[in-house]
């Protein structure tokens, strides 16, 4: 666990255009590191260098990538296969930026105040005859 911390550390501490370790990059996109060698796997556009021995180096461009493939899979849902196409068409850049823009919509567009348990103050209109019902049968 200290490690994760210093690796975040360092991450931070690195100039933009710097090369990442492994760790660095799981550390920043929660991912194991297993999981970003099976991605290499899986996505060829994903080309970390590597040095004498085997260590990986990410350039920016791979970790920018790689934050849109982890977007996909772990938030949105898509299939290793879904994002393989996306990429072969060159359209993963518009769907993620499509995705991150409706998400920001929605929620501009559903504020809802709740109290002190986090339950909304004033339930939904579409919920009343549930909710009526259920008082119904409650009582």
């Amino acid at each position: 666990m200290e490690e994760e911390i210093e690796n975040a550390d360092l991450f931070d501490k690195k100039a933009a255009r710097a090369f990442r370790t492994i760790t660095e990059v799981s550390a920043e996109l929660n991912v194991p590191t297993h999981v970003l060698r099976f991605w290499e796997k899986k996505f060829s556009e994903v080309a970390p260098v590597q040095r004498v021995g085997g260590r990986r180096y990410y350039r920016p461009e791979d970790i920018a990538l790689l934050k849109k493939i982890e977007y996909l899979l772990h938030k949105e849902g898509y299939t290793i296969k879904g994002v393989q196409k996306l990429l072969k068409e060159g359209t993963i850049n518009a769907v993620v930026e499509s995705r991150q823009n409706n998400m920001e919509q929605e929620t501009e567009n559903t504020p809802v105040q709740v109290d002190e348990e986090g339950l909304p103050i004033e339930p939904k209109p579409e919920f009343d005859s549930v909710i009526a019902e259920l008082e119904e049968i409650s009582a």
